[in-house]
C-alpha cells in the first residue's frame, strides 16, 4: 500500500517528469518516489540559545524519517529572541513571528504536497506558530520541542533569564552589589535551550504534550541531554506511522483535547501567553473556543506544581519529578482530563498514561498531591469591567492579596514606564497603565518583562499594579493584568484613562474597573482621536492592519 497520498501529485505520471528531474538533482532514486515526502520544519538559528541547539534534533529527525522509509525534506522557520528583544522596539516583532512561522509551515507543506511534517522549535512563538501551521495544513504532523535550558548557578542559587531581569531592579534600587549583578548576568544562562521556568516556551511545550501532538514525557527534557535527540528520532518514527494511518492534526486537536491542554497549563502554573496562543490555535483548528473557556477550566483545576516564576522550581526539576505524564495522570484520576482523546502515538490519553503512577513520588515536592495543591483553583483568571469589557488576563497566584485600588500612572510606551520605575518615581499603591501596546497599537503586542522584572527587583511586585493592552512574558508575576481589550488604539476605555484616575484590580471578583463615571468617560471619548499608525509599510504595518483583538487570539485571518 502506498502512503504518498499527497506527494504523488507531483511525483507520479508522465506529466510529472520535470518534477522528478528536480528531485534527481538532490540525489533521489526512482524507488524514492513511492515513499512519503515528509517535511522537517527546522527552527535552528544562532539568534538565541533557545534555538541554537536545534540542528542536532533536525539531523535526528532526518535519520528517523529515513530509517522509517520516508523522504525527509528540510526547510527553515525564523525566530525572534524575546529575551534579547525585550524592552526594545524589536519586541514588536515577537508576536508577528508567530504568524510568519505558521505561514512558513503552511506554505512549504502545501506548496510541496508534503505527506507529513515534523516541526522543531525552541523559543516562545516557535510553538504556537508551528502548531497553527500544522493545523492549517492538516497533514499528519508532530511537534518536537527543542528542550529547556539547564539552570545557571551563583552563590548556591539556581539562576535563569528572569533572575537577570529582576537583578536590574535590585541593582538600580541599591539592593545588590555590582559584583553580584555582573556575575548573575554572566552565569544565568549556561548553554542552549529555552528559558528554564514554566515560562511561555515550557508552558506551550507542556500543553502540546497534553494536547496529544508531542510524545509523552518529551516537553520537559533539557536540550543538552542525549534523551532529547533520542526522543526526536522516535518522534519521526511515530509520525511515519501516523502517515500510514492518515492520522491528522485536526483528528487530534478537538475541543476536548484543548480542554486537556488548558487543564495542564493551569495545573503547572503556566504563562499568560497561553491564553492568547490557544485562542489562535483553536481558530486554526476551527474549534469553538473563547476566552471564557479558560475561566471555566480555571475554576475546576488546581495548581499542582511549584514552578517559577512565582514558585521554586524549573522545568528540569519537573522532568525529574515525573514530568507532564505524572501531572496528567493525577488530573485524569481526578476526572479533570478527557482520557479518550486520541494522540499522535495512535493511542488515547488514558492508554499513554496507563503505566504512570496515580500519585507523585514522596521524595519530591515539585508536584503536589491532588489533595494538597499549591492553590485550589487555577491561576490564569479572565477579568472584566469597564476597563476591559472583552476580557483581559491576570496571573493571580503567588500574591498575598490580589486586590488593589490606586491612582493611575499612565504611559503610552514601555520605555518611559521603565524609566519611571528605574528612577524611583513609582511607589507602592500606584497602578501603572501601559497602553497603545496592543496587537494594532504596538503594533505586535510586545511583552513587558523589563518593567515587571524591575518592579519585582525593587520589591514592588505585590504593591504596584500594572495594566496593559500589551502582553507579559511567561516569566512575569505580580499584580499584573494584560491583553486588555478593546485595546487603546481601537478606542478601548484604556485609552481614556487620565493620570491619577482611580483603578481597581480585584482578582477575587474578577474585575478590572476604571472608577470614573459614564458621563465623564463619554466626554473623554468624544475628545479622543486615534493616533497615527506607527508603521505604514512592511510586516509590522501588515500585522497592525489585519490583527484581530487579543480576546480572539490576535490572529491575522479572522475575516468573519
Amino acid at each position: 500500500m502506498s502512503f504518498n497520498r499527497r506527494s504523488k501529485n507531483i511525483t507520479e505520471g508522465v506529466a510529472r517528469a520535470p518534477n522528478r528531474s528536480m528531485y534527481y538533482a538532490m540525489g533521489y532514486e526512482q524507488g524514492d518516489f513511492s515513499k512519503p515526502m515528509v517535511g522537517v520544519a527546522n527552527g535552528h538559528s544562532t539568534i538565541t540559545p533557545c534555538n541554537s541547539g536545534l540542528q542536532k534534533l533536525a539531523d535526528a529527525a532526518v535519520e528517523g524519517l529515513r530509517d522509517a522509509g520516508a523522504n525527509p525534506q528540510i526547510f527553515g522557520t525564523p525566530t525572534i529572541s524575546d529575551g534579547m528583544a525585550m524592552g526594545t522596539e524589536g519586541m514588536k516583532y515577537s508576536l508577528v513571528s508567530r504568524e510568519v512561522i505558521s505561514d512558513c509551515v503552511e506554505t512549504c507543506v502545501g506548496g510541496q504536497w508534503m505527506d507529513g511534517v515534523v516541526v522543531i522549535g525552541g523559543c516562545d512563538k516557535n510553538m504556537p506558530g508551528g502548531m497553527m501551521g500544522m493545523l492549517r495544513a492538516n497533514v499528519p504532523a508532530i511537534y518536537v520541542y527543542g528542550g529547556t535550558i539547564l539552570p545557571g548557578h551563583y552563590k548556591g542559587q539556581d539562576l535563569n533569564i528572569v533572575s537577570v531581569f529582576e537583578a536590574v531592579g535590585q541593582f538600580s534600587a541599591g539592593k545588590m552589589s555590582e559584583e553580584d549583578f555582573c556575575q548573575i548576568e554572566r552565569l544565568a544562562i549556561p548553554g542552549s535551550g529555552s528559558c528554564g521556568g514554566m515560562y511561555t516556551a515550557n508552558t506551550m511545550s507542556s500543553a502540546f504534550e497534553a494536547l496529544g501532538m508531542s510524545l509523552p514525557n518529551s516537553s520537559t527534557m533539557a536540550n543538552v541531554h542525549d534523551e532529547k535527540v533520542t526522543n526526536t528520532r522516535e518522534s519521526a518514527r511515530v509520525l511515519v506511522e501516523a502517515i500510514k494511518k492518515d492520522l491528522k492534526p485536526r483528528d487530534i486537536v478537538t475541543k476536548e483535547a484543548i480542554e486537556n491542554a488548558v487543564a495542564v497549563i493551569m495545573a503547572t502554573g503556566g504563562s499568560t501567553n497561553a491564553v492568547l496562543h490557544f485562542l489562535a490555535i483553536a481558530h486554526a483548528a476551527e474549534v469553538d473556543w473563547t476566552i471564557d473557556d479558560f475561566e471555566r477550566i480555571r475554576k475546576r483545576v488546581p495548581v499542582l506544581c511549584d514552578l517559577k516564576p512565582s514558585g521554586k522550581y524549573l522545568a528540569v526539576d519537573l522532568h525529574r519529578a515525573g514530568g507532564i505524564p505524572q501531572v496528567m495522570k493525577m488530573l485524569l484520576k481526578a476526572g479533570l482530563l478527557h482520557g479518550d482523546c486520541m494522540t499522535i502515538t495512535g493511542k488515547t490519553v488514558a492508554e499513554n498514561l496507563a503505566d504512570v503512577p496515580d500519585a507523585p513520588r514522596a521524595d519530591q515536592d515539585v508536584i503536589r498531591p491532588i489533595g494538597e495543591p499549591m492553590y485550589a483553583e487555577g491561576h490564569l483568571a479572565i477579568l472584566r469591567g469597564n476597563l476591559s469589557p472583552e476580557g483581559c488576563v491576570a496571573k493571580i497566584t503567588g500574591l498575598k492579596n490580589p486586590v488593589i485600588t490606586g491612582p493611575a500612572r499612565v504611559f503610552d510606551d514601555e520605555q518611559s514606564a521603565l524609566a519611571a520605575i528605574m528612577a524611583g518615581k513609582i511607589v507602592a499603591g500606584d497602578v501603572m497603565v501601559l497602553r497603545y501596546l496592543g496587537p494594532k497599537g504596538g503594533p505586535g503586542m510586545p511583552e513587558m518583562l523589563a518593567p515587571t522584572g524591575a518592579l519585582i527587583g525593587q520589591g514592588l511586585g505585590e504593591s504596584v499594579g500594572l495594566v496593559t493592552d500589551g502582553r507579559f512574558s511567561g516569566g512575569t508575576w505580580g499584580m499584573v493584568v494584560g491583553h486588555v481589550a478593546p485595546e487603546a488604539y481601537e478606542g478601548g476605555n484604556i485609552a481614556l484613562v487620565h493620570e491619577g484616575d482611580s483603578i481597581t484590580i480585584d482578582a477575587h471578583s474578577l474585575t478590572l474597573q476604571l472608577n470614573v463615571g459614564d458621563d465623564e468617560l463619554a466626554r473623554r471619548r468624544a475628545a479622543w482621536k486615534a493616533p497615527a499608525p506607527r508603521y505604514t509599510r512592511g510586516v509590522l504595518a501588515k500585522f497592525a492592519k489585519n490583527a484581530s483583538s487579543a480576546s480572539s487570539g490576535a490572529v491575522l485571518d479572522k475575516f468573519d
